[in-house]
């Protein structure tokens, strides 16, 4: 059953409901809290001491940025940088590996890895060679967890078969391909020109060099798209048969990322069909066999993800669903951003001021965030929410020895979101009703404390 968003032409109740909470701009709560609330009161210092109080017998995650690609897509929001030449990667890949030593020093021991993520940018810009040597320094400087697994963010369009093999050699699975749009009309209108061939290339080339799990990143709402497009997008895409897709909603938000103004406003559709564009992607996926995890991921039916959700063990984090259980991220390389059980981290977004920093022996960390035992209820309730849909508050708040009235008594949100029939509260049992699991966020939204924070960078509910 399509869950992404079931608002229904003609269903005046459901149009009600779109009307009212389809506008919000609300995070997607990859974090809580989320990055507007990170502060300069966290540096260096913080971080050096996070690290050095880490359990030595605990796995972490590793995230590794690598923010350049060979041209701009206009719909992009995250932190890249457009170059032709080999140069700057190269200098930049020397100051990923220094930070890698770096803070590996200031680990208590030779940390155990479960998780690693190559993000961009494009990480696969980078020569065959060089990916061999970042992740053969990886190995060296962390002690790699039977089973764990490194997964890589692609573009197809810069694919090469060298870089196919190096990605095998290096042992990656999952790979992620970006797709987004295989219309030609919303292609030019995205800056992004990219045909089923080469992207069935790409994976014809990770398949032969042995890379088989493969995933695919596709977006709705994008310019002049239409609900026939995006089914098509879809049929092309399955006929490749990925084991998942994450299917996210554009988010415009031109006045923090200038390229997007690039983009003709009047082409971008409204949120009532912005509804039916995701409804019509999820119902294609179902019918071919994916199974809907959380709010916008589909697996097939023998894929980690699906086994963790029917277990009750789905997690969140910034590359969203997730089977990753390790409390510790260690992100590495400008504008990456870690967590510890303290806290968030992020790194100088700047590549001039990430690379001065790495240069003279200092760790990058610009700002961050310190958790309090009230965030970490909160947290913990809302990634619940987002994986299950459903979520006991008081047991929660047990858990982190939190008083659940603080959260529930007085949450007008809530109330509201009850009285609409939007969910149920049985005693802080709140359950999001089936018909309207795509407003999962703003359910979420009613136990987040600093909502009100820098509402323009998030995107819409629908």
């Amino acid at each position: 059953m399509a869950q992404i968003s079931p608002c229904q032409p003609g269903n005046p109740l459901q149009a009600s409901i779109l009307q009212k909470y389809g506008e919000a701009r609300l995070p997607r709560y990859t974090s809580y809290p989320t990055a507007p609330r990170f502060s300069a009161s966290i540096g260096p210092v913080a971080y050096a001491d996070w690290l050095a109080g880490l359990p030595h017998d605990e796995p972490v995650s590793l995230y590794l940025h690598v923010p350049f690609c060979r041209s701009m897509c206009w719909y992009c929001g995250c932190h890249t940088t457009i170059t032709g030449r080999e140069q700057p990667v190269t200098d930049y890949l020397g100051l990923l590996r220094e930070e890698i030593r770096m803070v590996a020093t200031r680990a208590p021991a030779r940390l155990g890895v479960e998780k690693v993520h190559f993000g961009g940018g494009t990480p696969t810009i980078v020569k065959p060679e060089e990916f061999i040597a970042l992740a053969d320094l990886l190995h060296e400087r962390f002690a790699f967890t039977d089973g764990a697994e490194m997964a890589v963010e692609i573009d197809p369009r810069t694919l090469s078969a060298g870089m196919a093999a190096a990605l095998g050699q290096a042992g990656v699975a999952p790979a992620s391909l970006g797709v987004q749009s295989f219309d030609p009309v919303v292609q030019k209108a995205i800056n992004r020109i990219q045909s089923e061939e080469c992207t069935a290339e790409a994976v014809h080339h990770l398949r032969r060099f042995g890379v088989e799990r493969i995933n695919f990143d596709l977006i709705y709402g994008l310019p002049n798209q239409t609900v026939r497009s995006c089914v098509e997008t879809v049929a092309a895409a399955v006929a490749m048969r990925p084991d998942r897709f994450a299917v996210f909603g554009y988010a415009h938000v031109p006045t923090f990322k200038k390229h997007q103004r690039m983009i003709d406003e009047a082409a971008l559709p409204g949120s009532a069909a912005r509804s039916e564009q995701a409804r019509a992607i999820a119902e294609a996926l179902t019918a071919a066999g994916y199974r809907q995890i959380g709010l916008d991921h589909f697996a097939l039916p023998d894929d980690d993800l699906a086994a963790a959700q029917a277990a009750g063990t789905l997690r969140r984090n910034f590359q969203g669903y997730t089977t990753d259980s390790c409390e510790t991220l260690i992100g590495f390389g400008a504008s990456s951003i870690g967590r510890t059980w303290h806290g968030y981290v992020q790194n100088e977004v700047g590549l001039g001021l990430y690379g001065r920093h790495i240069a003279s022996g200092r760790l990058a960390t610009a700002k961050g965030y310190r958790l309090s035992q009230e965030d970490r209820a909160r947290a913990a309730v809302i990634e619940r929410l987002m994986c299950d849909f459903e979520v006991d508050v008081p047991a929660i708040c047990a858990r982190h020895g939190f008083d659940a009235g603080r959260l529930l008594d007085g949450n007008v949100r809530l109330a509201m979101l009850a009285g609409d029939g939007v969910l149920e509260n049985d005693g802080g049992l709140i359950r999001v009703r089936g018909a309207h699991r795509f407003l999962v966020r703003v359910a979420a939204a009613a136990f987040d404390a600093y909502l009100e924070e820098s509402p323009r960078t998030h995107s819409k509910v629908a």
